[in-house]
């Protein structure tokens, strides 16, 4: 079900690597892909397809590695649509792209527009992307915590409703997102979840720690998916883990490091 690309470090000039699963492999009509950290220009802690306006790496080398990535999925650059995002419930119709920096402040973008790439950015928190090739509407999503908690996915789905879309018919497949084994939380959030449905508790292990756990993130965001009723899937990938292909936030955290990279993950109709 997942496919990948080879990935390599060794200085060689190398296209944009993107990740994919079979259930969007098998839709007609799509071009997408969860991004991996390779093909890029960007140095040093960004290396090196830094895709996220918002970190302090050059812009310029910000544009060209978003630029790299349309042009993989055969779009042009100007027609890669990702938002301002804010850890929100809030998804956002794209009629049209707007400047490189200047998007709405929201964690979800939907289109019905051939030509135009919907996207978001991650650096551990779950990239979502959706599909109803029958409606032909495609959607990206943002979900941290408190966006998947909060209601940004089944957000997205009314949104694409919005668009004809029908949850019966949507596929949503997460991309590459921190694991459990990596997502150490206190109890704060614990409490925010349980206070929210107490079946949550089933997503919280045990933590070395006193009045922590370990938070399994992509468990929680294709419960939320499958209660919503689309069909959905995990790439099973960590962020956190994989240095070779991802950026993390929490690792960079854990390092001390000033800044990190940030994925993209963009789908768009043919």
């Amino acid at each position: 079900m997942l496919r990948s690309g080879r990935v390599s470090w060794s200085g060689e000039a190398v296209k944009p690597r993107t990740l994919g699963h079979g259930l969007l492999d098998a839709l007609p009509g799509i071009r997408y892909g969860f991004f991996t950290r390779e093909g890029g220009v960007s140095s040093s802690i960004y290396a090196s397809l830094n895709c996220g306006v918002g970190s302090k790496d050059d812009k310029g080398f910000v544009f060209k590695n978003r630029a790299r990535a349309a042009r993989t999925l055969r779009v042009h650059h100007e027609q890669l649509a990702t938002p301002y995002q804010i850890h929100s419930n809030i998804a956002v119709v794209v009629d049209k792209v707007w400047p490189v920096g200047e998007g709405p402040r929201a964690d979800a973008v939907v289109t019905n527009r051939p030509g135009i790439a919907v996207g978001v950015g991650t650096a551990d928190c779950g990239p979502v992307l959706f599909a109803d090739t029958a409606a032909r509407v495609v959607a990206a999503a943002h979900a941290g915590w408190r966006g998947a908690l909060g209601g940004v996915l089944e957000a997205t789905i009314e949104a694409m409703e919005g668009l004809g879309a029908d949850r019966e018919r949507i596929v949503a497949v997460l991309g590459p997102t921190i694991s459990r084994a990596n997502y150490e939380v206190g109890g704060e959030l614990i409490d925010a979840f349980e206070a929210a449905d107490p079946t949550n508790s089933r997503f919280f292990g045990p933590s070395d720690r006193d009045g922590h756990a370990m938070f399994d993130l992509p468990s929680f965001i294709v419960a939320r998916l499958l209660s919503a009723g689309v069909l959905a899937a995990d790439l099973g990938l960590c962020t956190y883990a994989d240095e070779d292909r991802f950026f993390s936030y929490r690792r960079a955290t854990h390092r001390g490091e000033a800044d990190y990279g940030r994925l993209l993950s963009a789908i768009t109709l043919d």
